[in-house]
């Protein structure tokens, strides 16, 4: 089964649409062209009820980190949270431009859609 993104293919994975986390380990010198805000954000797109731990394990940061992240985008106004019992419930605020200027005529829903092929 896959997922239809502007004539390509890419591989759905389930309810989520996210790969499961790679078991290997970054090596020093790698880099990649989002940052971690942009990697929680599209696994809290994909799933918005994933605890901090598989955040953390998804994005490959520890869960302090995770915290701080979610922190800086509830104080962005760009991530909310509900608690529902013992969990907690995100909701992205998709219309909202992208912050730093050389992207910021789009939106974080185009982010979402262009990664994961579905607004956010």
């Amino acid at each position: 089964m896959s997922t239809p993104l502007q004539g390509k293919t890419l591989p759905a994975y389930g309810a989520g649409l996210l790969p499961p986390a790679s078991p290997l380990p970054a090596t020093a010198g790698e880099w990649t062209f989002l940052t971690n805000h942009a990697h929680v954000l599209l696994c809290l797109a994909a799933d918005p009820e994933l605890r901090v731990r598989d955040l953390a394990s998804r994005v490959g940061v520890t869960e302090r980190a995770i915290q701080k992240i979610i922190a800086e985008l509830e104080a962005g106004a760009i991530l909310g949270r509900e608690r529902t019992g013992r969990r907690n419930r995100y909701t992205i605020e998709g219309q909202l431009p992208l912050r730093h200027p050389v992207e910021a005529h789009r939106t974080v829903n185009d982010l979402i859609a262009a990664i994961l092929g579905k607004p956010g």
